[in-house]
């Protein structure tokens, strides 16, 4: 089974020629390569990783609705930390800016962790 994960971009950096980077998945954090989506997204961006590469950019409503699907299909009962971070980030809540964005580049923090 193949399966994509999205979570956000929280550094970028060049590694000998190639865009790469740490994604949080929900309080997880993985390197990723970010060749595919170099152009197009920036820190605080939310990206959808397969197998260590970022394949596309997606927003973060769109990253939400996905880890409720997931979790909802009972698919992440079978796949160990990505259940974790699934539930992790459908329970974080993203403070809000005036006018009803929410603040780009900052990490959301899950409900117990340390900031």
């Amino acid at each position: 089974m193949c399966l994509g994960i999205p979570g956000r971009i929280v550094e970028m950096r060049n590694e000998g020629g190639l865009p790469m980077g740490v994604v949080d998945f929900g309080g997880v954090r993985r390197e990723v390569c970010l060749a595919y989506v170099a152009d197009e997204v920036s820190v605080g961006d939310y990206a959808v990783v397969h197998v260590g590469f970022a394949i596309s950019k997606v927003d973060e409503d769109e990253a939400r609705r996905t880890y409720d699907v997931l979790r909802e299909m009972g698919e992440l009962n079978d796949l160990g930390w990505i259940r974790d971070v699934a539930e992790a980030a459908a329970s974080v809540e993203v403070p809000e800016e005036p006018g009803g964005a929410s603040p780009r580049g900052k990490a959301a923090v899950p409900p117990g962790a340390d900031a």
